[in-house]
């Protein structure tokens, strides 16, 4: 039986008709089904605070690698959805820029962050409070320290109290005041007030005069800047400011009792147990953290983290150029190794991208490699060891003021910059030593070098004929008589003819 299909443009017009109807579901199938992933993901990140606590561990000094750590670990916990961040922080201080970064991204972190100093024994010195200050809530172990947040000169500290320097301006300053009636002698105020140095002050601390204006604008720079984050956070702004001017340091109890720190916590728990309930400012929006039992995340640092922290140690920054600039000096003498030339260009460009990330001064930079170019000209001029010995001093006095700042964990040591040097110049005094012993020897290429060759004689009339000598057969003259197979030894050459004398036997 054959089955009759409709046709005709009404048949075509229904078929197509019945495709759309099909296609249209598929269609609307596909975003039903997309929009309950979305809404899925977005009920997940709804509620971050039901989630975890991201906790960051910040261990030693601060530079480029720990404020990578951070703004990355900061991305990382919101995009996990997590309801806090605990930064765990124990650090003598650090870079300035690097100080900066965390806080910008403290600042502008989505998720309150949460900075507990521990555990017990740890500190916050210098640019760790900034960054306490910056915290949406600040924490202490009992047992921690923070202050001297006083900003270190770059190329040099500031003069100490005390000193003769101190002691000048301040015989400066009564001079002033008594030219001017001002002096302190009977006026109550200022027999009264408490000095600076006394515990009574605030502080505890010696106020610091800076000597050139350069250091009143840093100082002036630094105050205001953690005397911002005091009045953003609620926070003890007079301390703060005390605590750059004076070099002011408390401890866990104090720094609560004044204000400084919020919270004084023995350990992670406790202090998300503590902080539960309190409210916070992220950003334009008030937060009530509830961190109760919450769990927590440890994010620790990554192979990217831990390989910016070793190449940014300065050094192996100065290794690392040291093995580029050799690497790259071999490579040019013997073109085409290719070794020398392929590990000294990726050791270089490490180094400069370490020397990049770091305060570096750039006369240190030029001292250094003048001084591995003077130890390197010395293989090839005759000075005896005068290049090689200025390029040792140059060199030392580079990597002593390569790194700009006396932070500590961000200097150059003493003992690898002299064994960089002496190494250097010992192989420059090498080559020279090389280079005389090579004059007292005879000459071992060209025409010259024949001369003292043994040889046979091939074929010989008069007083002329052929030799083989030095595997190579040869015009010969001699003024004796010889005869063929006959041993003789060269005198001297003419042109291309060897001047031979017969080979006298050995005496006995």
């Amino acid at each position: 039986m054959m089955v009759a299909y409709p046709s005709g443009p009404k048949a075509v017009i229904a078929l197509r008709a019945r495709r759309g109807s099909r296609q249209f579901r598929i269609l609307v199938r596909m975003g039903l089904l997309m929009l309950g992933l979305a809404l899925a993901a977005f009920g997940s990140g709804a509620d971050p605070q039901s989630r975890s606590a991201l906790v960051l561990t910040l261990d030693g000094p601060i530079g480029p690698a720990g404020a990578d750590y951070v703004a990355r670990g900061i991305a990382a916990a919101q995009k996990r959805g997590a309801g806090v961040v605990v930064l765990r922080l124990d650090t003598p201080g650090g870079l300035d820029t690097s100080m900066r970064e965390i806080i910008r991204a403290i600042l502008a972190a989505p998720i309150p962050v949460l900075t507990w100093v521990g555990p017990s024994g740890a500190r916050a010195a210098s640019a760790g409070t900034y960054i306490l200050y910056a915290s949406h809530v600040a924490a202490m172990a009992p047992g921690t320290n923070l202050g001297a947040a006083t900003p270190v000169s770059i190329g040099g500290g500031f003069p100490q109290p005390g000193g003769r320097d101190d002691d000048r301006r301040d015989e400066d300053r009564r001079d002033d005041d008594r030219r001017d009636g001002k002096g302190t002698k009977g006026t109550k105020d200022a027999k009264d007030a408490p000095q600076a140095d006394e515990p009574g002050s605030p502080g505890g601390g010696t106020a610091r005069r800076p000597g050139s204006t350069m250091e009143a604008k840093v100082i002036n720079d630094a105050v205001a800047y953690i005397r911002s984050l005091a009045e953003l956070r609620g926070r003890n702004a007079d301390w703060a400011e005390s605590a750059v001017r004076e070099s002011a340091s408390l401890s866990a109890e104090d720094a609560r009792t004044r204000r400084v720190i919020d919270l004084v916590a023995t350990s992670v728990p406790d202090l998300l147990e503590k902080a539960n309930g309190r409210q916070v400012s992220v950003g334009e929006r008030s937060v009530t953290l509830d961190t109760r039992e919450l769990p927590q995340q440890a994010l620790d640092p990554d192979w990217r983290t831990r390989l910016l922290g070793a190449i940014t140690n300065p050094n192996v920054a100065l290794i690392l150029m040291m093995i580029g600039f050799y690497g790259l000096v071999f490579e040019f003498m013997n073109p085409g190794a290719l070794y020398p030339g392929t590990i000294g260009a990726i050791s270089l460009l490490l180094g400069l991208y370490a020397l990049s990330a770091l305060p570096v001064n750039y006369a240190g930079i030029a001292l250094i490699v003048l001084g591995l170019a003077l130890m390197i000209a010395e293989a090839f001029t005759p000075s005896v060891g005068v290049l090689g010995i200025g390029g040792a001093i140059s060199f030392m006095l580079g990597a002593t003021i390569l790194i700009d700042t006396e932070l500590p964990g961000f200097g150059v040591s003493w003992p690898l910059a002299g064994g960089i040097a002496a190494t250097g110049l010992a192989f420059s005094l090498l080559v020279v030593r090389l280079a005389l012993r090579s004059r007292g020897r005879p000459v071992a290429t060209g025409h010259e070098s024949l001369i003292g060759e043994r040889g046979t004689v091939l074929e010989w009339t008069g007083r002329g004929g052929r030799v083989l000598a030095a595997g190579e057969r040869w015009k010969a003259e001699s003024a004796a008589p010889m005869e063929v197979g006959q041993p003789v030894r060269v005198t001297g050459l003419r042109g291309l003819v060897l001047q031979v004398e017969p080979e006298r036997p050995p005496t006995s």
